[in-house]
């Protein structure tokens, strides 16, 4: 309960912005175990979608953070490859902090800018 405010005010910072048409939606959650991220446009389709349950990171020895740092920098190369560069950053209601603010460095240090 204590999320739905954040995240509806979240949104509408993201969505309701008619100078910056060019921006997609970077949209970060996160489980217990595992932190899930989604590329989507205005309407509410995914372009892109990664977790830390792909092959590429469900196999190696990894702390969360760490995982979670990697799948940044793997959303900003998947992201690039596609030809987005610029996005609004999603945390959907969760704080900026752990394994949101480490997936966060990751895709900057990836190269998406937001």
């Amino acid at each position: 309960m204590f999320r739905k405010l954040p995240k509806s005010k979240e949104k509408k910072k993201a969505v309701f912005k008619p100078f910056d048409n060019d921006r997609l939606r970077l949209v970060v959650s996160r489980s217990n175990k595992n932190i899930f991220a989604q590329i989507t446009d205005r309407d509410g389709r995914t372009i892109l979608g990664v977790s830390t349950l792909m092959s590429e990171l469900k196999d190696k020895k990894l702390k969360k953070t760490e995982k979670s740092y990697a799948l940044g920098e793997i959303v900003a190369e998947k992201a690039i490859k596609m030809g987005i560069k610029r996005v609004y950053f999603d945390r959907n209601g969760l704080r900026y902090h752990g394994r949101i603010k480490s997936f966060a460095e990751g895709a900057r240090k990836g190269g998406l800018d937001f």
